[in-house]
């Protein structure tokens, strides 16, 4: 197959088997053999009998040779009391870390430093009608939620009673699993991290204070163009992003520390720049496609981690038969096909938060509203913490929400969708599950409220489409002006949510003419669009370089097959660099510059392969215009809150006199000082010789598990790993520095003329526990943009099948 892309080739298993035995030496020489033999030991039961307490009829797991497991139960709640065992069989740390994070109880285990994180935790949580949450997501998701809770917790009994196969996680950590509760899935702290804006209004309002309006809306590029006005008489100062820099969602590294060591720093989550951390998804109509039939691609992009954040599943009983990915405490699948549909997701940028700058009587008790003052409501909350006393909090409400800072008679409350019922992330899946066709898609559209995504759709019957999803808050105009969430708000004066935009007022397309719909994150609302959705967006250029390869594929006539959007999937050509190449090969004419850092870059195809000498080249020679531009644009007092990236660079570039980067001679000298810097740098660090450059050397990613600061869990982490790509390209790889902490660990591609035919990727593998076989079999596979069957049919199932597991009452 082109460019060597294959489905888990004889190469696949070779470099699979070599990985394990390198783990396996790697866990042995770090720690011993008896931590090794401690991690077999304490794995889950996979294959045979196994009786299970609350289940009502047997079922049938099957793992296939990828460590997916297809669930076959006999009724809905089997099917779902089996869900949540298989998923703790194998994600039990990984779950308990999770369900803590929404708790609110992190620092039983983590110690002082994780109790403002557990704070915010419990000030977020769902306050309202439990009724109204459950029946949102699904008719009978209480149910679900129950059954699904009730087999974790049947799991969780028969490791922690004596002689039970506690998780190996668990005894470096020294505690023990707690049950769940069904309201555990409810978890709102995942949801947080998947809605805006409260960070970005303290930065735009700090922003703000530091250069002024001007400024600041050349340095934000908001989108559609808006003015950053601060409100009549409101103060700023003291604002800034870092205060709340804890307020942190469930999918931020959780670090245990080393016993006997001290503390390490707080959580890293720095505030990223709109797009940073993206998916891609699109499909395509049977007029396209070699079957005749619909094809769906989508890779959702998130944390990069050991354990994969997300977790592949078949579950099959009267009602359902639905494969994919789902998060490993939630019950369903979020994303994938079932008998007749499929879908996919990226995120829909839509503005979810809004903060209130609320004024306080001088004794705190009271808040001031439009009419009159209204008493702040509080709540005691005790908090354990492991090495010190326990304490108790008082958290307060506004009718805003709860307060997240104060100082005197000042104080910023967060109004958020997921006060809502209905707002926890994913679970309206439920509903999507069990959709059959557009209409029942879209009524399940509805509810689905977090997080806010462009979902594309695909049905056996040919119909594509997209529709773009999210509990869309309405906001008042004040003053004859419209309010753009953009800036934190007074508690007075009208700024008000008014109701929520209706379903037929969301971005959406069924069979669009051009044969295809993509999304990446990029704006999906249509010009003078009404409503103030948002103005920060990724840049267009993922999106632009699919449609690009998608129009030449209709163009050429060429049938689309699944491996041509595999390919597409892990494509490294990027457009930015494609157009700053060509810019600076006009720049570099004019100058007369023939050096051979110039020649390098413009006789290259913009492709960000690993083994690229000119991609190393870009790479470093951006990282270094950003910085020029920037110390020559932005006054130093923004500079840590002023990062542009390279579409803005461009910007820069070609109107330096509006970008206030002087004239175009200077903007000149910039680009080409810049690139000769750059090469300095890489003959520095990887030799003269520019033919022994590459982009994979500087370009890595690691996989870390929460423990791997545990000298003997060291092993436990894989990685440096070279790398391609970057943020700018489809195979989006983009990180802190040159390192990639965010990406597609999951990738899915569905055929609809045949869900045989379909592929899948899950990084590094479907276990968590360190001595699975599972627990990093697919990383091979996903370092070479492979992928694994996605078996759909019982027949496939067997045919790919390695363990079989029976669960009985």
């Amino acid at each position: 197959m082109r460019n060597g892309l294959s489905v888990f080739r004889s190469v696949g298993l070779t470099l699979l088997t070599a990985f394990f035995l390198v783990t396996a030496a790697a866990l042995a020489q770090t720690a011993g053999a008896s931590l090794e033999q401690r991690a077999q030991q304490s794995l889950p039961t996979i294959e045979g009998k196994l009786q299970a307490k609350g289940l009502q009829q047997a079922v049938t797991v099957i793992r296939d040779r990828w460590g997916v497991p297809h669930i076959y139960a006999q009724n809905q709640h089997d099917l779902f009391f089996a869900q949540g065992y298989v998923q703790a069989q194998d994600r039990l740390f990984q779950m308990e870390l999770w369900k803590r994070t929404g708790r609110g109880t992190l620092a039983e285990v983590l110690g002082p430093k994780a109790l403002q994180r557990d704070v915010y935790a419990r000030m977020l949580r769902y306050r309202g009608p439990l009724e109204e949450e459950y029946t949102s997501y699904a008719p009978d998701a209480q149910a679900i939620m129950t059954a699904f809770t009730d087999g974790i917790n049947e799991y969780i009994r028969q490791v922690t009673a004596p002689g039970g196969k506690l998780p190996i996680e668990f005894q470096l950590a020294g505690f023990k699993p707690e049950p769940w509760r069904p309201e555990d899935c409810l978890n709102r702290m995942a949801a947080f991290s998947m809605t805006n804006n409260a960070k970005r209004e303290l930065h735009n309002a700090h922003l703000l204070t530091v250069v002024g309006e001007k400024k600041a809306e050349l340095f934000l590029q908001l989108d559609p163009p808006v003015p950053l006005q601060a409100p009549a008489g409101v103060d700023y100062s003291g604002l800034s992003e870092d205060l709340l820099k804890e307020m942190v969602g469930s999918d931020t590294r959780i670090e245990f520390p080393a016993p006997g060591a001290a503390t390490s720093e707080l959580w890293n989550d720095p505030l990223l720049p709109p797009g940073v951390i993206g998916s891609n998804d699109w499909t395509v109509s049977g007029k396209l496609t070699a079957s005749g039939k619909p094809l769906l691609a989508n890779d959702p992009h998130r944390t990069i981690a050991e354990p994969s954040l997300r977790y592949v599943v078949h579950l099959v009983a009267p009602g359902w038969d639905v494969i994919g990915a789902t998060e490993p405490g939630l019950p369903g699948v979020n994303v994938g096909h079932n008998q007749r549909l499929a879908w996919g997701f990226t995120i829909f940028g839509v503005d979810q938060q809004d903060l209130y700058l609320e004024t306080l009587s001088a004794d705190g008790t009271q808040y001031k509203t439009d009419s009159g003052w209204a008493k702040v409501e509080r709540e005691q909350q005790t908090f354990q913490i492991k090495g010190a006393p326990e304490q108790t909090v008082t958290i307060e409400y506004t009718r805003h929400g709860p307060i997240v800072w104060k100082q005197g008679t000042r104080a910023l409350a967060l109004h958020w969708v997921g006060a809502e019922p209905g707002t926890a992330g994913y679970l309206a899946g439920l509903s999507v599950d069990r959709a059959r066709n557009w209409p029942e898609f879209l009524a399940a559209m509805d509810r689905w409220k977090v997080p806010s995504e462009n979902i594309v759709y695909a049905d056996v019957d040919g119909n594509i489409g997209e529709f773009s999803a999210g509990l869309t808050p309405i906001r008042s105009k004040v003053a004859g002006k419209q309010w753009t969430g953009l800036l934190p708000v007074p508690g007075v004066g009208g700024y008000e949510w008014q109701g929520w935009v209706g379903r037929k007022d969301h971005p959406q397309f069924f069979n669009p003419q051009q044969g295809f719909v993509a999304t990446a994150n990029h704006k999906m609302i249509p010009e003078n669009y009404p409503y103030a959705v948002g103005f920060e967006w990724a840049p267009p250029d993922r999106v632009n370089r699919i449609r690009e390869v998608l129009t030449g594929d209709r163009d050429r006539r060429h049938k689309i097959a699944v491996i041509d959007m595999a390919e597409l999937q892990n494509d490294v050509t990027s457009l930015p660099a494609r157009q700053l190449v060509a810019l600076l090969k006009n720049v570099a004419e004019q100058e007369k510059d023939e050096s051979q850092p110039v020649k390098l870059l413009t006789n290259w195809d913009a492709a960000l392969t690993r083994d690229s000498a000119a991609a190393a080249l870009y790479e470093v020679w951006i990282a270094k215009l950003k910085k020029a531009v920037q110390q020559a644009v932005v006054p130093e007092a923004a500079r840590k809150m002023v990062t542009p990236g390279i579409g803005w660079d461009l910007m820069a570039l070609n109107h330096p006199a509006a970008a206030g980067l002087g004239d175009v001679q200077k903007a000149h000298r910039l680009m080409l000082d810049t690139l000769s810097d750059a090469a300095a740098e890489l003959a520095k660090t990887q030799g003269a010789d520019p033919a022994k450059w590459s982009w994979g050397k500087l370009h890595t990613v690691r996989f870390r598990h929460p423990l791997d600061m545990y000298p003997e869990a060291a092993a436990f982490d894989h990685g440096p790993e070279a790398r391609p790509g970057d943020g700018t390209t489809v195979d989006a790889t983009s990180g802190s520095g040159f390192s990639q902490t965010s990406g597609a660990s999951y990738r899915e591609v569905f055929d609809l003329g045949d869900w045989d035919r379909s592929l899948g990727v899950n990084t590094p593998g479907e276990s968590g526990q360190p001595g699975s076989p599972h627990y990093a079999d697919l990383l091979p596979l996903w370092l070479e943009g492979e992928y694994f069957p996605m078996s759909y049919s019982r027949a496939m199932v067997d045919k790919n099948a390695k363990e079989r597991l029976e669960l009985t009452p």
